[in-house]
């Protein structure tokens, strides 16, 4: 794949994830539970699901299981997060995730978009992945981690959005690029 096309992918993929990072942050332990919306669906779900801390668990679930790419009965989230996104019965979590393992989660997750991406050949952006939920035809790899960025950014503008309706000090500016990391790029 041309180098081209894997950096500005990274810059902008790592921004994303930076301005979720940003926004886990910030959040102080007052607002971790937090509801972000009040329940308006016809599909009524748990409370705890419009929560800043699940918000955040959904979204880093879905960044590891789209970057992985292959099928959900062959992904496994890390300990001690579960399968809870995909469980039809809408169960939660045992407990509440800590700041702390989300933020473990994420900064792994950070490197391992990065790793893919630096990775990422032709053949596999050319690859057509196709999960049971998505309506349409199979995507390409390629676009399944663009789309997988769009998810990430929605939910990172939200939560940074409730904080700053919050008056949370430290809610992030736009982040226009990457941020670099030790050692380089």
């Amino acid at each position: 794949m041309d180098p081209l096309w894997r950096t500005a992918l990274w810059r902008q993929f790592g921004a994303t994830i930076d301005m979720l990072e940003n926004a886990l942050l910030a959040c102080p332990s007052t607002h971790w539970h937090g509801r972000l919306w009040s329940d308006h669906s016809d599909h009524p779900q748990p409370s705890e699901y419009a929560s800043f801390w699940y918000i955040t668990y959904h979204t880093l679930f879905w960044l590891d299981l789209y970057l992985t790419g292959s099928r959900e009965e062959e992904f496994a989230p890390p300990a001690p997060f579960t399968w809870i996104e995909l469980d039809p019965t809408w169960a939660l979590p045992e407990r509440p995730y800590t700041k702390e393992e989300l933020h473990t989660y994420l900064v792994h997750l950070r490197q391992k978009c990065q790793t893919t991406i630096a990775e990422l050949s032709d053949e596999k952006a050319h690859q057509q992945i196709d999960y049971p939920w998505i309506e349409e035809k199979p995507v390409s790899y390629l676009e399944l981690l663009l789309y997988n960025m769009r998810h990430v950014q929605e939910h990172a503008a939200q939560l940074n959005l409730f904080l700053g309706q919050n008056a949370i000090d430290g809610v992030s500016d736009w982040v226009p690029q990457a941020k670099a990391d030790e050692g380089g790029e």
